[in-house]
């Protein structure tokens, strides 16, 4: 069996070459070669797609026998060239774990065709088995990944339980007295490695999360105190920048019960975004009150500002909702909605997704919560928005009433 690869990346002739070494079947032969003009002799060409690689005409009469790897940015171009309908793609960058799979299928659909007839209920087989495969390759490939995060995060977590505790040791002045400035600095430091440990479970959190379902330790506590907290810790961007920022919180009449650190992780990962894409001398509101959630609609959209408060009477508030509003460019309405995605990007200098990390770890926490967050563009700029549902306690005068009357 003759394989041609059309490339120019020795690491990917070699990783081919250690492939098929583990797939039993009959000889095959690999080479690697700059470009492909031929008539289409090889049983199986791979193509390490560039966007002006120019792809032979063969290659519409024959699909099957070709599995292309093509960079998502590059897809556009290369349907520009083929014509067939069906082609074997594979998103660069290219695991081990999926390529395997297509390969091995690749040379077990070459070693049938030899010996049986190329019927379409053969080649509808052949298509089934590959995807089954494959499924089962990456779901693998995904298993050995979450381990490994969890051996990451284990890692990381012993340098920031010792950096934090070396931090409050010296905040409690047993090492010797300290200035106000040091203080502060060490307070500051003490704060980042908390953050980064919230980040680092929540980054773990955000890939087992549909595994191992995770309930938030709901406790009575403060808003004000988690903003407080996370403008400080925004705060060294902000003023580099000159950003004005105004924070207003209503009352609420209600407890409110959340994880105070999670909460805080949320403001702190929407104010980071909302400063990032925040043009210098800009500003930043942030504005909460109690608020009726419509759960039946997929975003409570309303104005920030006048229309707002009218809009509240369509019922008793049930929520508290927080708004952070920033003058920076309006976001793409077609990626509004997903935005708050894992791994989704819409690139670009203004891409507000930012790879899909930060805002996705803000879901997951306000979804753990029972709540909802989303973004929409108003005419003061960008909001990103999340609420928090109530949870009311049993008047204490209803309490006195029953034991009088038992």
């Amino acid at each position: 069996m003759d394989i041609r690869l059309i490339s120019q990346d020795r690491d990917l002739y070699k990783l081919c070459r250690e492939i098929l070494a583990e797939i039993p079947g009959q000889e095959w032969t690999v080479t690697a070669v700059d470009s492909e003009n031929g008539d289409g002799d090889s049983a199986l060409y791979i193509w390490d797609f560039q966007p002006k690689t120019l792809l032979p005409e063969h290659i519409n009469g024959s699909p099957s026998k070709h599995l292309f790897l093509i960079s998502r940015k590059d897809l556009a171009d290369f349907r520009h060239q083929t014509k067939a309908a069906e082609t074997n793609i594979l998103l660069k960058p290219v695991t081990r774990a999926t390529l395997s799979a297509f390969l091995g299928m690749a040379v077990s659909a070459h070693e049938d065709r030899i010996s049986a007839a190329n019927s379409l209920r053969a080649d509808r087989d052949e298509i089934l088995q590959c995807l089954i495969q494959t499924n089962l390759k990456l779901q693998e490939y995904d298993q050995d990944r979450t381990n490994f995060l969890a051996r990451a995060v284990h890692d990381f977590r012993a340098p920031l339980t010792a950096l934090n505790g070396y931090c409050g040791l010296l905040l409690g002045e047993s090492m010797g007295a300290l200035t106000d400035n040091q203080k502060e600095i060490l307070q500051r430091m003490q704060n980042s490695a908390k953050r980064l440990s919230r980040m680092a479970s929540a980054m773990f959190q955000l890939s087992v999360g549909r595994q191992v379902k995770k309930r938030s330790e709901l406790q009575p506590a403060d808003l004000d105190e988690c903003l407080e907290q996370a403008l400080h810790e925004i705060a060294p961007f902000s003023e580099q920048k000159r950003i004005s920022i105004s924070a207003n919180l209503e009352p609420c009449d209600c407890q409110l019960y959340f994880e105070p650190g999670e909460i805080e992780q949320v403001l702190v990962n929407v104010l980071d975004n909302a400063c990032k894409f925040t043009r210098k001398v800009g500003s930043i509101k942030i504005n909460g009150y109690p608020f009726f959630w419509d759960r039946r609609k997929i975003k409570a959209t309303v104005a920030p500002e006048t229309e707002r408060r009218r809009q509240d009477n369509d019922g008793d508030p049930n929520s508290y909702r927080i708004d952070i509003v920033d003058s920076g460019e309006a976001i793409p309405e077609e990626h509004l909605s997903g935005i708050f995605e894992e791994y989704t990007s819409y690139s670009g200098s203004r891409d507000r997704s930012g790879g899909g990390l930060g805002l996705a770890i803000c879901k997951m926490i306000i979804t753990q919560h029972e709540g909802h967050v989303w973004a929409e563009n108003t005419e003061f700029g960008p909001m990103f928005s999340f609420v928090l549902p109530m949870q009311r306690a049993e008047p204490a005068e209803t309490v006195d009433n029953v034991q009088k009357s038992a």
